[in-house]
């Protein structure tokens, strides 16, 4: 169909996510998988003794990629079911094998099983990125590791950290999400063929009462898809409980991704730090100045809507009713599908920022020392009582002293002079130079090195290394 401007396209096609996850999304995925799992049930019955033959698998096999879509959509729109209307178009294409396929399964056989697969190879994708943001943070923490830089609590100034230090937060994060990832992955399972209402039925009528083949059915399938397990028992739909657990885990990767955004806009606003800013990028339409951080704002907007939007699926978890029940149907149809690709776009961008995020240590350094004589009160006191002061008279004349500093700070919009107010204060056996020789930043920084060092030995490198061969390479080139 020719790209017309006159009907809504999703941002998620031109904008955001890759090819590669709108493939996994995409009609030509699932109707694909579709015909995958009815020639796996046809080889499960043949093997378990119904009258099927391999010539008919064979003519199953041949047009097992080649969907005559035309007549798909033709006879659907008679007829108004999905399913049934690629029933009709595969039998068009396979007349030898017309009558056994779909034999003894439900809508929900391809619908529900292609779900769990899409699902499987989506979750791989989105790891696969997950790894390549922690391998380029890895490295930009080991190189920044000793840098010292203002730390924060309640957005206030605090103690002194790392530059590497605080990325380690990033990581760990993202280490937390990878865990819960794997553990989703793990647990995954096929709904298998479970009838109607989930009690296997139509099998045991196909094998004359034999109950250890209707059960061997499901066990077959998941092999022959690649699949350890089928649910033990189910409704007439694999349980919706999975999609929670699913979009949980998406969720928490939006929620990993929107921290490390919101540091970033915050730093790019001290000037401290930037994400990637093209030659002949636009900040603005009006203010030609502007470097705006966009990357970050788009990563934090896409993650509250995948927060947002792991709601749905839990509310139609809870709401099931019975053994099914459809108005999961259309709500799964959006809800699933867009967490993927924005989580997979949120990642994409992650990487792209971390592949030319700027430093700039002189802007970090003069706002590190705007604040570390206070900081370093601590330690000048400590000093003057070793040479004989009195610690609760310095320790007053300290707290004068930092008042009158911050108010000439605040009010005047002077520099600090705290040292110089502790210099000249006779009480203090220090003078300037000795004072201003405990300003030494790598001095306040407490084991922030190593503390890089040991999680990034200890923790991030063997995870990294046991996924070499399955995380995303290189930089990733956003589409706008």
């Amino acid at each position: 169909m020719p790209q017309t401007k006159d009907r809504y396209e999703s941002p998620f096609n031109s904008r955001y996510a890759s090819d590669e996850m709108q493939y996994l999304m995409s009609p030509d995925m699932k109707f694909k998988t579709w015909r995958k799992l009815w020639i796996a049930l046809a080889e499960a019955e043949k093997e378990l003794g119904l009258q099927i033959t391999q010539e008919q698998i064979d003519q199953l096999k041949l047009f097992q990629d080649r969907i005559n879509y035309d007549i798909a959509e033709q006879k659907e729109r008679e007829i108004r079911h999905d399913v049934m209307a690629h029933i009709h178009a595969y039998g068009e294409q396979c007349p030898d094998a017309r009558g056994i396929i779909h034999a003894g399964a439900t809508s929900c056989y391809v619908t529900d099983n292609t779900d769990v697969i899409i699902i499987k190879e989506a979750l791989l994708l989105i790891r696969k990125k997950l790894l390549g943001v922690m391998e380029k943070l890895s490295a930009f923490a080991d190189r920044y590791r000793s840098l010292p830089t203002l730390g924060f609590t309640h957005l206030q100034p605090a103690q002194l950290v790392t530059v590497g230090k605080r990325t380690t937060l990033w990581i760990q994060d993202l280490l937390m999400d990878l865990e819960d990832l794997d553990h989703v992955l793990a647990g995954l399972k096929l709904l298998g063929n479970k009838d109607a209402t989930g009690t296997q039925e139509s099998f045991l009528n196909l094998f004359d009462g034999d109950n250890k083949k209707a059960k061997a059915v499901d066990r077959l399938i998941a092999q022959k898809m690649g699949f350890t397990e089928t649910f033990p028992v189910s409704g007439q739909t694999y349980p919706r409980k999975l999609d929670s657990r699913v979009l949980s885990v998406l969720s928490g990767i939006a929620q990993s991704a929107s921290k490390f955004g919101n540091d970033l806009r915050i730093l790019q606003n001290m000037e401290e730090m930037e994400e990637p800013f093209e030659e002949s990028q636009v900040g603005s339409s009006a203010m030609a100045y502007k470097r705006n951080p966009m990357r970050s704002e788009r990563i934090c907007g896409l993650a509250r809507y995948v927060m947002v939007d792991a709601l749905n699926p839990a509310i139609t978890a809870s709401t099931q009713w019975l053994e099914r029940t459809l108005d999961d149907s259309a709500n799964k149809r959006i809800s699933i599908t867009e967490a993927f690709l924005a989580v997979d776009a949120i990642l994409a961008i992650y990487i792209n920022i971390v592949s030319g995020l700027k430093v700039y240590p002189k802007v970090i350094e003069k706002h590190i020392m705007a604040r570390l004589p206070f900081m370093a009160t601590v330690k000048i006191l400590m000093q003057a009582v070793k040479k004989g002061g009195d610690r609760q008279d310095l320790h007053e004349r300290i707290r004068r002293h930092s008042m009158d500093a911050a108010r000439k700070m605040k009010e005047e919009g002077g520099e600090n002079d705290l040292m110089e107010r502790i210099a000249a204060d006779p009480a203090f056996p220090m003078d300037l130079d000795e004072i201003q020789n405990i300003l030494t930043p790598a001095n306040f920084i407490g084991r922030s090195a190593l503390q890089v060092e040991e999680f990034l030995e200890d923790q991030v490198r063997p995870v990294l290394e046991a996924n070499k061969d399955r995380m995303m390479p290189g930089n990733v080139d956003l589409k706008v």
